[in-house]
């Protein structure tokens, strides 16, 4: 495989039960080999991408001392602003080359919660900052849903069986920028290799390449999809729960040629996260004789906890 398999979701929410069972095939064999596919026809417009790149672009060139002012080292990075190198991968500990803003779940009233979100960071220079971010982001979640609903056609569930789970789930959307390289880095890119922490994890297009997977054989592919298509992996809490069947596979941002490390690259990832009070034992679906149960059971805020540590956002 040379490149990720493209999905349209115009085929799953068509009334044709062929049209549907294509997108569900086609999806739960690309997240069972590679763990990538590049969506079309989701709920994200483009008029909304180049806004809220507008936005995102407006921030990170606000001077430092603003920005600096936006983080909030209390809420270990998961609201507001996070400073460049902050964020290393699992197990490295050169930090990547990148700064970056988290925005996060506001619930709906009836979500009947057994966790308090903490409150989004709002960016007074930009009275528009808060309100794009929002938008974007539920039409990510909204479109993750859907996704997670044909895997779990795909893996034997209900095709509800996620919908609880990731509404009012604890997602966040993270704006990214890459600065400018401005001298020879210390064996840091620009995001070490890594998985994610989360369910899925669905990402607009970028302001440039850089983006690789690690396919079956251990080569690494560039990760293209159209400007129209969403890249959408899955995360190493659906690979736990899935016991191994769907494939969170490890991906990486390489810095760019010399010749371009006076650019900066932009880049919007949306982690859907679910409630953390969700097991994510491994479904009895999912478990036989030919693949025993690979993972002791854990709940996803416990697990999220365990990895925000080794990532270096939350300090032991």
């Amino acid at each position: 495989m040379t490149n990720i398999p493209s999905v349209d979701l115009a085929d799953f929410l068509s009334d044709d039960p062929k049209r549907k069972e294509k997108f569900i095939n086609e999806i739960g064999a690309a997240y069972e080999d590679i763990g990538f596919v590049a969506l079309k026809n989701h709920f994200l417009s483009d008029e909304l991408v180049e806004e809220l790149y507008t936005e995102v672009e407006q921030f990170f060139q606000l001077p430092k001392a603003t920005k600096l002012g936006y983080e909030r080292e209390e809420l270990n990075g998961q609201r507001g602003y996070v400073s460049f190198g902050k964020e290393h991968a699992k197990g490295k500990k050169e930090g990547d080359l990148k700064e970056f803003w988290h925005f996060g779940q506001e619930v709906s009233a009836d979500a009947q919660l057994d966790e308090v979100y903490p409150d989004n960071v709002q960016v007074k220079e930009l009275p528009e900052f808060n309100k794009v971010g929002m938008q974007a982001y539920r039409m990510l979640e909204k479109t993750g849903i859907y996704v997670l609903r044909a895997l779990s056609l795909h893996i034997g569930l209900k095709e509800n069986y996620f919908d609880h789970w990731a509404s009012n789930g604890n997602s966040i959307l993270r704006p990214i920028h890459y600065p400018p390289i401005t001298s020879e880095p210390d064996n840091a890119v620009r995001a070490g290799a890594h998985g994610d922490i989360n369910l899925i994890t669905l990402l607009m297009g970028a302001s440039a390449p850089g983006l690789q997977v690690q396919n079956r054989q251990g080569e690494w592919i560039d990760a293209i999809a159209q400007e129209d298509e969403l890249v959408i992996n899955v995360g190493d809490m659906l690979q736990r729960h899935t016991n191994n069947k769907l494939r969170s596979t490890i991906h990486r941002v390489v810095n760019p040629p010399r010749e371009l490390w006076h650019t900066s690259r932009y880049s919007i990832p949306f982690f859907l996260h679910p409630r953390s009070d969700m097991k994510l034992d491994c479904l009895e679906e999912c478990v036989d004789e030919n693949n025993p149960k690979q993972y002791e059971d854990i709940t996803s805020g416990n697990f999220l906890h365990q990895r925000l540590v080794e990532i270096g956002l939350i300090k032991k």
